[in-house]
């Protein structure tokens, strides 16, 4: 399991490790222990956490209702929590390894 997934419940919390304002959404690969996620939301208003919620929920397949950012409102690092997913396939359609 990467350290970045963690089961909780019946779903899983991600580690992340947020880039707003790039070029374009998509996830970058592994930060130290975090998935790297770039936003093109900029970090202002809460933009870039609704684009992330957003993002994590389209990559998983899933509503945005079960995505919940449970810590990290103003830091580059977060915790997002995904109700009903469980480990093993939320890596592969974070990762690309799985079309859903």
């Amino acid at each position: 399991m990467s350290a970045w997934l963690r089961p909780q419940g019946d779903g899983v919390v991600l580690a992340l490790h947020v880039q707003p304002g790039a070029k374009r959404t998509e996830v970058a690969g592994l930060h130290g222990e975090a998935l790297k996620i770039r936003l093109a939301a900029p970090p202002v208003d809460g933009k870039a956490n609704a684009c992330l919620v957003e993002f994590i929920a389209e990559q998983l397949g899933i509503a945005k209702s079960r995505v919940s950012l449970v810590a990290g409102q103003t830091s580059r690092t977060k915790k997002i929590a995904v109700a009903g997913m469980d480990a093993d396939t939320t890596q592969r359609r974070l990762l690309g390894d799985d079309p859903g």
